[in-house]
């Protein structure tokens, strides 16, 4: 006889929140249904320990996902511990209470451990979000009654006895039309193998007269020991997971134990992909609990610079919000990320030992790696200890900064760097003159974050990071030739300051410059000229205008002729025109485009003419 009861807490209006808003896409009813399916299987499972004749021929545990495209119905069904009556009431009849939290906390009382999903209990509800009624056929282990549980999901439900040769849960959904789409088998078999390919079950696909066909692997490679696992397997799943071809060049297989466990296998690929730098690039891990699939958009999973590694992250006691879509608590997601943040760099500091093999690494990923320098503030002298570099050393080999510090003469303070686009520019940088003569060795940064970093990171290891424009050594210079005149100079220096008032902050001496006339620098603390132009360029404007500052070497030869030639008025015009060369120059060397290149072109075009 069938018994109408009606469901508690407001149940309109929850049901109406969970089939409206609690989940954003419709297709999560079906890993919540085989999420649940497979929990049940767990529980029969367990109870199977003390009581091994609870399931006589039941069969191998396993979950069957049936479509009916003429009649409009899908059904999932299990073997698994089944419910009875007061299950049924309890349940199903109440929103947000769930068998499964129940037997965690008698599990617990017991001195056991279960791991298992679905602790806020509305993932069945989700099935409403694509059934106008929804049907249950039921079998409780160790009990001989059936029952049917029905509802619309609107004015609550029906229990009746039914029957039921074997124990388990059987769910049938039928189908609002416009959601038929769930009874292709075509799309079913994709959305099985994307949110729960890892289920610990078989998950049949029940295809009619072509038959049976197991869709999921029923076997989570991660949570193997790793000695069973082998590199062609890790190979496999890699490509399985990032849909690449290439072989992977890291492979991290570890399981966190304490005071939270999860287990990670993570890759880095051997090659870069094609979007590694597109602002809008998906997250590369994928968040499984107890092996079923949750998310692969948890941002905070994995920092940003660290995007280009693929992988898995599966915890088995991670809090998650009533959609499991959501997590509850931001911290433990930290928690992980910072275990797998230093699991990743502790291996990274052994396959360094290797140049020629971490090479590959660093011109895949370098890039994207030095961007930590900036954000990670816990981890950035790590980072940096695991960057490369250009480096007036050698201008064809990367070197690390502890290579650099190990390279220092006894008497040098600090860490020098140069930034700008190219390498070869910037090692003929007339600044660099001095400290070549010096034997200051020099960082040549190349990548705009290096404008970045370098703000942030004050020092490495005791030693401070400048920019050469910082530099406050004694320097010790050898001149062979003459100096300008005092006097003349300064009224070559007046002209030239004139002459480029609407261009240049001042014009002023240096003793720096040994072989260059001049070079153009900046204001202490001002923005650097490669970063003014990577801003201009970004912004399409001119806004960022930094004090440039023209420094003119008193001893170079050309120098000191236009300083004499200042005495004489008639000879202006002509100094003038030698200024702008030198300027354009001078910008030229800081990778800087010119003012006027027709003008350039044509002078230096005529000063070649009169070499001969």
């Amino acid at each position: 006889m069938s018994e109408k009861m009606s469901f508690q807490a407001e149940v309109n209006k929850m049901l109406n929140i969970v089939v409206n808003s609690l989940y954003s896409e419709k297709y999560i009813f079906l890993r919540e249904l085989i999420s649940n399916a497979s929990d049940a299987c767990d529980k029969l499972k367990y109870l199977m320990l003390t009581k091994p004749d609870i399931a006589v021929n039941n069969g191998e545990l396993k979950i069957t996902v049936t479509p009916d495209e003429k009649n409009n119905t899908l059904t999932v069904s299990d073997n698994g511990i089944g419910m009875n009556k007061d299950d049924l009431i309890n349940h199903l009849g109440v929103i947000a209470k769930s068998g499964t939290s129940d037997f965690i906390a008698n599990m617990k009382e017991n001195g056991a451990a279960a791991d298992l999903i679905g602790q806020f209990g509305v993932g069945f509800y989700s099935a409403f979000m694509v059934a106008d009624k929804v049907e249950i056929i039921t079998k409780k282990a160790g009990e001989e009654e059936a029952y049917k549980w029905i509802s619309n999901g609107v004015d609550g439900f029906e229990i009746e006895p039914d029957q039921k040769e074997s124990i388990g849960f059987e769910i049938k959904l039928y189908l609002k039309p416009e959601d038929k789409n769930f009874t292709d088998t075509i799309y079913l078999r994709h959305l099985i193998r994307t949110y729960s390919d890892h289920i610990n079950y078989p998950i049949e696909l029940d295809l009619g007269e072509a038959g049976r066909e197991v869709v999921n692997t029923a076997s989570a490679l991660w949570v193997k020991n790793k000695s069973e696992i082998t590199p062609e397997q890790y190979k496999d799943f890699y490509q399985h997971i990032s849909h690449n071809f290439d072989d992977p060049w890291l492979t991290l297989h570890f399981k966190a134990e304490g005071s939270m466990e999860y287990t990670s296998l993570l890759f880095i690929p051997s090659t870069q992909p094609y979007d590694l730098f597109q602002p809008d690039r998906k997250q590369s891990l994928k968040l499984y609990v107890n092996r079923v699939f949750i998310s692969d958009k948890v941002e905070d999973l994995m920092p940003n610079y660290l995007r280009f590694v693929k992988g898995i992250v599966d915890s088995s006691d991670l809090p998650l919000n009533i959609s499991r879509e959501m997590l509850q608590q931001n911290a433990l997601i930290a928690k992980i990320r910072n275990g797998i943040v230093g699991r990743l760099l502790k291996d990274l500091k052994k396959r360094m030992e290797n140049y020629e093999d971490y090479l590959k690494f660093w011109q895949n990923f370098g890039t994207a790696f030095k961007e930590g320098i900036y954000e990670d503030y816990s981890n950035r002298a790590e980072i940096a200890g695991l960057s490369l570099f250009y480096s007036t050393n050698d201008e064809n080999k990367l070197t690390s900064l502890d290579d650099y510090i190990k390279r220092m003469p006894k008497d040098q303070n600090a860490v020098y760097y140069i930034t700008g686009d190219d390498v070869k520019v910037l090692s003929n940088n007339p600044q660099l003159e001095i400290f070549k003569k010096n034997g200051r060795e020099v960082l040549l940064l190349i990548d705009p974050i290096d404008e970045f970093w370098t703000q942030t990171l004050a020092n490495y290891k005791g030693k401070p990071i400048k920019h050469i424009s910082q530099a406050d050594e004694n320097w010790q210079i050898t001149r062979d030739g003459a100096k300008a005149d005092e006097g003349s100079f300064d009224k070559l220096l007046n002209f030239m300051g004139e002459l480029f008032k609407d261009e240049l902050g001042k014009v002023q001496p240096t003793e720096k410059l040994t072989s260059a006339p001049v070079a153009l620098n900046v204001e202490s603390g001002q923005m650097s000229i490669h970063l003014e132009r990577l801003m201009r360029n970004h912004q399409q404007q001119t806004a960022f205008n930094s004090n440039r500052i023209l420094e003119v070497n008193p001893y170079h030869p050309l120098i000191i002729k236009m300083s004499e030639a200042m005495e004489d008025e008639k000879n202006k015009e002509e100094i003038a025109k030698i200024a702008k060369i030198l300027l354009d120059q001078a910008k030229i060397a800081e990778g800087e485009p010119i003012s006027d290149p027709a003008f350039y072109v044509s002078a230096v075009s005529e000063y070649l003419l009169k070499t001969f």
